[in-house]
């Protein structure tokens, strides 16, 4: 598939790199990227991704929000359509089956913020600028922001950012728990590329299991969440990558998963 809003493109490692390509438009989502997005997402795994990256083209924006000009004059029914894809986008990129990494290489405002937050990873450019920025526009997060961010900053925090469209830059936003590292602008791709290439030589089921069971923990109760780890543990004995990781540990070897 070829997108004219939106790059898919794969390396040696099988990591899919998606990139929002609206540079003039600081990569704000109009509906036409919002569709390209679910697709790229369907083909990447489809295509079996190791790992999943999502970043913006250009060197200011990440992604700058979903599109004001098209918001701006619909109404209600539309606005519930426009929620529930973003909605679809952000639990996608939460529950796709490997890991998956925001690198925020500029503005990342609005839904551009969602998305990232419902990234497994977070890694920021130290020019980086985050928030959801909603409330001067008249409405609020429609993607998940207002539940998201307390998960990651507490409640107190997530009201003052939402409340007051705060902007903060990277160093805040790493301070605040909402991104995991801060980088020099020059080097976010390359720092981005070892840290996939690293989490891609990774067990894919081990990965793909852990974060089912982080995610499970944030929805389930406690003994419901604990039982599922317990069942996804121990559903990953006797496969390839089980056997192969604890001979290499014994035999004090690297080892070689599938």
């Amino acid at each position: 598939m070829s997108w004219e809003t939106l790059r898919l493109d794969w390396d040696d490692d099988d990591v899919a790199t998606i990139t929002i390509d609206r540079p003039d438009r600081m990569n704000a989502l109009n509906t036409d990227t919002l569709d390209a997005l679910e697709e790229a997402l369907d083909e990447a795994e489809e295509r079996g991704a190791r790992v999943l990256v999502l970043t913006g083209a250009g060197d200011k924006a990440f992604i700058a929000g979903a599109d004001i000009s098209y918001m701006k004059d619909i109404g209600t029914p539309e606005a519930q359509e426009y929620a529930e894809q973003g909605h679809r986008i952000a639990s996608r990129l939460e529950e796709f089956p490997a890991p998956t990494v925001a690198a925020i290489n500029g503005y990342a405002f609005g839904g551009g913020m969602e998305f990232a937050l419902a990234c497994d990873l977070r890694v920021a450019s130290e020019r980086a600028l985050l928030g959801q920025t909603e409330i001067d526009l008249g409405i609020m997060p429609g993607w998940g922001g207002s539940v998201r961010l307390p998960t990651l900053v507490g409640d107190e925090l997530a009201r003052r950012l939402i409340f007051f469209g705060e902007r903060v830059d990277a160093s805040d936003a790493h301070e605040y728990g909402i991104v995991g590292e801060v980088v020099a602008h020059d080097q976010l791709d390359s720092h981005v590329e070892e840290l996939a290439a690293d989490l891609a030589a990774k067990p894919r089921h081990a990965l793909a299991g852990a974060k089912a069971a982080i995610n499970m923990s944030h929805d389930a109760p406690r003994d419901a969440a604990l039982d599922f780890e317990a069942r996804v543990w121990s559903g990953l004995f006797g496969t390839h990558d089980q056997r192969e990781g604890m001979d290499a540990f014994l035999e004090k070897r690297d080892p070689d998963f599938e």
